[in-house]
């Protein structure tokens, strides 16, 4: 483990680290930018090397989203079809515009990562320092869930071409300019897209990296700020003798240096304030982007699933006219037994089987329109207010 982790120091040393501001951005941001140098998309590293690999991964992710969005322009003759493919292909486009935004906005960006070496940050107490640790540490444990959770999802999207029963498969939906499905082709063309697709994978995942971590380098700033509002008397007073407070505190001295203080905290706020307002104007079209895409995949898997429940529903009541077509006016019924049996059958499919969401609602298409249409009038309602 100590051998991985020299070897993954050593190869994804960038120049993101080299011009750090200080140690808090670098205790914040340096997961981040290893994977983002690994992954190919980092673009303050301008070596020949460097410029090669990262090209030939954006070139081959380029060449793979265009190619899913060819399948799903030309190639997708069904709904179910178009479900399928417009899922990825949806997650990569976006992927892709928020990475492009975040690239025009690297100044701001690049400002917000250094925030936390502002001279009026404070972090002298044992306590700020902690709540700077624990915000840190949280930032990294969710850096490794993130990346943890999407690749166990890559190992089912890797697993199900191979155990679905249909020959030349591929794990995603895409439309090529050349002819793989050939015994000696397919190997070597899956293993290349495999790599491909886990970059292209990778470079969604990262998009979210980032954007974690400046929302928890902002958090961070919040709280040890309001650690400073809550303890100023206390900080003002560090040098005083504090059983004499009440003294301390009406002479001129302390006074003047209490409001020194504050107004170095408000300047703080100020400050953090400003920041966050350039992380919504930077956030606000990628993350109505990423909404809009997010619903739109939750509305395709629902309605997916409802699709076929509704369709169990259909063929259950449709085992009552097949037993009325059954031929048994033909006098078979005069057999004990027999008339007995279809009437039954048939009295039982009178009530179909319907699936249900916790016995709530029936999964079917009448309720998933229902649904829609219940949660389109409550955001209406709720804009009016």
């Amino acid at each position: 483990m100590g051998l991985f982790h020299r070897l993954w120091t050593k190869s994804t040393q960038c120049k993101a680290l080299e011009q750090s501001s200080g140690k808090l951005e670098t205790l914040f941001f340096e997961s981040v930018y290893r994977v983002t140098y690994f992954s190919g998309w980092a673009y303050l590293d301008n070596s020949v090397i460097y410029r090669i690999y990262s090209g030939i991964l954006k070139l081959s992710v380029g060449f793979l989203i265009c190619c899913e969005v060819w399948q799903l322009i030309s190639a997708s003759s069904s709904l179910d079809s178009i479900i399928e493919n417009v899922n990825v292909t949806l997650m990569h486009l976006i992927a892709l515009y928020r990475y492009i935004n975040m690239k025009e906005n690297k100044t701001i960006y690049r400002k917000l990562a250094s925030a936390m070496e502002s001279p009026y940050f404070d972090t002298s107490t044992p306590r700020r320092k902690k709540l700077v640790r624990f915000w840190s540490q949280r930032n990294e444990r969710f850096l490794k869930l993130l990346l943890g959770l999407g690749s166990c999802t890559l190992g089912a999207w890797h697993i199900y071409p191979l155990v679905d029963d249909i020959d030349y498969n591929l794990m995603i939906s895409a439309r090529f300019p050349f002819k793989y499905q050939t015994p000696i082709r397919f190997p070597i063309f899956y293993v290349i897209v495999l790599i491909v697709f886990n970059y292209t994978s990778l470079f969604v995942m990262v998009n979210d990296l980032i954007m974690q971590a400046h929302l928890m380098h902002l958090l961070c700033q919040y709280t040890v700020l309001g650690d400073c509002f809550e303890n100023i008397i206390e900080d003002c007073l560090r040098e005083k003798n504090k059983n004499d407070e009440r003294h301390v505190i009406k002479t001129e001295e302390f006074k003047e240096k209490f409001l020194t203080r504050l107004n170095d905290l408000v300047e703080q706020h100020k400050f953090i304030l400003n920041n966050t307002t350039e992380l919504k104007k930077t956030l606000s079209a990628p993350m109505l982007g990423q909404l809009t895409a997010s619903t739109m995949l939750i509305c395709c898997v629902s309605y997916q699933a409802t699709k076929w429940c509704d369709e169990i529903k259909l063929q259950s009541e449709n085992i009552g006219n097949s037993v009325y077509c059954s031929g048994w006016e033909r006098g078979l019924t005069a057999t004990p037994g027999v008339g007995a049996r279809l009437l039954l059958v048939a009295t039982r499919a009178r009530r179909p089987l319907v699936l249900t969401a916790g016995g709530l609602f029936d999964l079917s298409l009448a309720s998933y329109t229902s649904l829609v249409k219940t949660s389109y009038s409550a955001v209406t309602v709720l804009q009016r207010f």
